[in-house]
Formats: C-alpha cells, sequence, structure tokens
C-alpha cells in the first residue's frame, strides 16, 4: 500500500495516509513533488494523466508527478516516479522551486499539496506505463506556455500552469533555471533532499 505524507501548515509531517483514499473533497495537506523533463536538444516532455486515474483523468501536464515515500530523499523519489511512470532513468535532477504549494479542484476531488518542483535531463525516449500515463509528447518550452495559457488551458493541470509562472520567472532557458535553496523545502522534505 503506497501512503503519503500528512503536513500541518509549517510543512512538518504529521503523520502518513493511504493514497488510494486520501484524496476526496477535503484532501489533507500533503507532501508531493513535480518535476519538468527536458532533453539534450531543450525540448520539454509533457504528459497526459491517464484516463483511469482517479485525480485529473486525461489532463495534459508536466512530465512527471507524485509523493515521497516515508524516509525517501525528494530527488530518489522523483527517479522513481520518472521511471515508473514513463520508463525514464534521469540524468541531472535539480530542485528549481523548493516552496511551491497549492489547492486545486477537479468534479469534487481536491489536491492539496506542498509540491516542490525540479528540473531534469533525460537522454532516452520515454515509454510510457499506461496505469499512468495517457500520451507523452514532446513540444518547446515557449509552445508549451503559450499552450497552457491559451483557451484551452483548461486541459492543463492547474498546479501546472501555476507552476509555468513561478518558472517562467526563474528565466526564460529552462536549462538555466538556478538550483533552489534546499532550506525552503517543507520541513519534512528538508532532511530528504
Amino acid at each position: 500500500m503506497e501512503h503519503v505524507i500528512l503536513l500541518d501548515e509549517s510543512g512538518t509531517a504529521i503523520g502518513v495516509a493511504d493514497k488510494q483514499t486520501v484524496h476526496t473533497d477535503s484532501t489533507p495537506l500533503h507532501l508531493a513533488f513535480s518535476c519538468y523533463i527536458f532533453d539534450s536538444s531543450g525540448r520539454f516532455l509533457v504528459s497526459q494523466r491517464a484516463l483511469s486515474k482517479k485525480t485529473w483523468p486525461g489532463i495534459w501536464t508536466n512530465s512527471v508527478c507524485g509523493h515521497p515515500a516515508q524516509g525517501e530523499a525528494m530527488t530518489d523519489a522523483v527517479r522513481r516516479r520518472a521511471s515508473f511512470e514513463l520508463g525514464l532513468t534521469l540524468d541531472e535532477v535539480r530542485l528549481v522551486l523548493p516552496a511551491f504549494r497549492y489547492r486545486a479542484e477537479l468534479h469534487g476531488v481536491v489536491e492539496n499539496e506542498m509540491c516542490p518542483v525540479f528540473y531534469a535531463t533525460v537522454s532516452a525516449e520515454p515509454d510510457p506505463n499506461p496505469d499512468e500515463v495517457e500520451a507523452t509528447r514532446w513540444t518547446t518550452w515557449d509552445a508549451f506556455r503559450a499552450e497552457a495559457h491559451s483557451e484551452h488551458g483548461e486541459t492543463f493541470s492547474p498546479w501546472c500552469r501555476l507552476q509555468i509562472a513561478e518558472l517562467t520567472a526563474l528565466g526564460e532557458v529552462p536549462a538555466q533555471w538556478p538550483a533552489g535553496d534546499p532550506a525552503g523545502l517543507p520541513k519534512a522534505a528538508i532532511s530528504r533532499h
């Protein structure tokens, strides 16, 4: 059984909950991550969530998202989920937004996460797990940003759209985004950065 790490408002771990039952209309605050994956030519990998997923089925989003396990380093969790969902072994993994937090709702299901954001690179093509990912595509960062904020933007996850704004503030070229300060991570994640 997979668990999520529950958090208080300071980002301190206060327990765990079953991942399969935690996402409801009153989802408690918990620890997660998002990762934006790029190839050597600077293309960005966009993922569409599997149609069978409980939360945001069929929605396009950043490359991979997930929840660290108890005692698991955040970067290890990012690598684990990229392998599980996309069949990818990540090269570089870099924390870029340590303090990202959001709450969003769709069809009565709430996401409520402290969700550090990572930049990563790969040198292989994805082999998506159909239980997790409906489709993937490579695009330019600029095209992705424009599409996510167009009139069709509702087809993208709300966390992704919020993250785009904060990532854009880091610079126009993703490969040059500066590393985030691990001290800004939620307390539950600092020792596991």
